[in-house]
């Protein structure tokens, strides 16, 4: 149950917000870039429809991506985030709605877009016996600008790896290698659908690390994600998706600040009277906003050292024992279950 300051789902919420290592070699050449300088749109779809057959995979969904920023689309598995990616990268149609990239339209510009977009899909199958070197030429050898195989190897970190079969590299390795053939061709753009999903934490900076110097030298991205952290880390602004719809978007920062709290506590209990109504537990010192799932209790509060041991007093006078209690910081996690009262691993 929200309490002062907990957003809630239905159409007043999620309204666009305005608020807006690396690689030394890209540094060196290019320069940092900052998105809030820009006013230029690099992505932007109105209206956007889907259909599978009854299913409704993208229901009406609009979006506008600023040049420069990296830009993250939020959600559960089906929730539409890589039916919308691939309706902007061109492999998909829509059946309703339109779709602006770079300020051109895949009707009309196809080639053109072709070359000055990287595409990292969420599943890449590479041929297993080329190795690394061939596979980066090969895909070199279909833009008429980029990078040199040299550069590129240096840039993922594969030079040791250059003549091993692309069958024998690790599902890290494997992912720089999908990375560095977006990134051969130079683009002004880049899409990433899941980009470190299966990955160790090592991996999965790694690739970090790279979207970060694309990034410092002017690049755009939209990627899909569902891991907290990695939204947290590399997205300028996030919109959340469920069953096709963006529910809420902005910064991290403010769509977690839109919550009301900082923290979040969760607990559970066995015996006396129960888990007290969400009514009375928003009226706890600190408590911004109580919700029940899955026998356990979750509330939003400002501060830890407030609300908990106003909760233990509470519980104490209703004869509960508490079961389990723990607390952590609100993440875009708590954000999506405050909207939907579901969690984004729920599918």
């Amino acid at each position: 149950m929200p309490c002062r300051g907990t957003p809630t789902s239905g159409p007043g919420y999620g309204e666009p917000q305005s608020i807006t290592s690396p690689e030394a070699m890209l540094r060196a050449n290019n320069g940092p870039s900052s998105p809030e300088g820009s006013g230029a749109v690099a992505v932007r779809c109105d209206g956007l429809v889907k259909r599978y057959g009854d299913l409704v995979a993208v229901d009406g969904l609009d979006l506008e991506v600023r040049t420069g920023e990296c830009f993250g689309l939020l959600g559960p598995n089906g929730a539409g985030k890589t039916t919308t990616i691939e309706i902007l990268e061109g492999l998909l149609e829509p059946d309703g709605g339109e779709v602006e990239v770079l300020g051109l339209r895949w009707t009309n510009a196809a080639r053109e877009l072709r070359e000055r977009i990287g595409i990292q899909l969420q599943e890449t199958q590479l041929a297993g016996k080329l190795t690394v070197e061939e596979t980066i030429r090969l895909f070199r050898s279909f833009y008429r600008r980029g990078s040199t195989v040299e550069a590129i190897l240096a840039m993922v970190r594969l030079e040791e790896k250059r003549r091993t079969w692309v069958s024998r590299l690790s599902g890290g390795q494997k992912q720089r290698l999908a990375l560095a053939c977006a990134l051969v061709g130079d683009p002004d753009l880049l899409f990433l659908d899941e980009p470190t999903t299966g990955l160790d934490p090592q991996s999965r900076r790694a690739v970090w690390e790279l979207v970060e110097a694309f990034r410092a030298r002017g690049g755009t991205v939209v990627l899909t994600t569902h891991y907290m952290e990695e939204a947290a880390r590399l997205c300028d602004r996030v919109a959340i998706v469920d069953r096709g719809r963006i529910i809420a978007q902005g910064s991290p920062a403010d769509l977690i600040a839109s919550l009301g709290g900082e923290h979040v506590v969760e607990f559970s209990v066995e015996g006396g009277d129960g888990v007290p109504a969400p009514v009375d537990l928003c009226r706890l010192p600190g408590v911004i906003g109580a919700r029940s799932e899955n026998g356990r209790t979750c509330l939003t509060v400002r501060e830890v050292h407030t609300a908990v041991p106003a909760l233990l007093a509470e519980l104490a006078r209703r004869g509960a024992v508490l079961a389990g209690l723990s607390t952590h910081h609100a993440t875009l996690e708590d954000v999506f279950v405050s909207l939907t009262g579901r969690r984004l691993r729920d599918g």
